[in-house]
């Protein structure tokens, strides 16, 4: 198994830019947003039970779901939210960990969302949290998905505060919109994982 490092944050608050930046340096990035997506694609079980739930209105013209109607339904009512999290987080976390098993890699990028709120952050060997300001995530949350910003507010509040997360972190990477900033701090930490590869993998020999 590779030494897990699971990158996690609030939502918007950069967590793909800075994975993209492990990637280039050729670190395996497992994406839970990535499988979740792939989970619910047409002609998938999950989205059957989607549809069964909430009728075919939650479905574009194509067949694919919308995600932006699906939105708007689970953070508006907490009880369909939690229907959706507990038909989708035990099939993506099955993926998650069937993937990062395959890997031969020193150590992957975990990328997950909801580590903190689905409590995963013990299968992780190290919890890296992303530091970013309320407003800067609330105006890249706004412009990424095109909504509202009483409903990005809606988002946000679904999550596990700033404060709390951070407590969990072993590591922090600041997100102030600098990616020059941000590239530092990934070199930085890329090769404090590859030295704790080794010496895990010592600890064990």
């Amino acid at each position: 198994m590779p030494y897990v490092v699971a990158l996690s944050g609030g939502v918007a608050s950069g967590k793909s830019t800075i994975a993209n930046l492990f990637a280039q340096l050729g670190v395996p990035i497992i994406d839970a947003d990535i499988i979740a997506r792939q989970v619910v694609e047409v002609g998938t079980d999950a989205l059957a039970q989607i549809v069964k739930h909430f009728s075919t209105e939650i479905l574009l013209p194509n067949g694919e779901l919308d995600r932006s109607q699906l939105r708007e339904i689970i953070f508006n009512n907490d009880h369909e939210r939690l229907w959706l999290n507990n038909l989708l987080h035990p099939i993506i976390h099955k993926i998650t960990q069937m993937q990062i098993a395959k890997q031969t890699a020193p150590y992957v990028i975990w990328v997950v969302p909801l580590l903190i709120e689905n409590n995963l952050h013990q299968l992780a060997d190290r919890v890296l949290m992303v530091d970013v300001p309320e407003t800067l995530q609330m105006e890249r949350l706004i412009y990424r998905d095109k909504i509202s910003e009483s409903l990005a507010k809606r988002m946000i509040r679904t999550q596990v505060p700033l404060a709390e997360r951070l407590s969990y972190a072993d590591d922090i990477i600041v997100n102030n919109g600098n990616l020059a900033s941000l590239s530092e701090q990934v070199n930085k930490l890329h090769q404090q994982y590859l030295n704790n590869f080794k010496i895990k993998n010592n600890k064990y020999e």
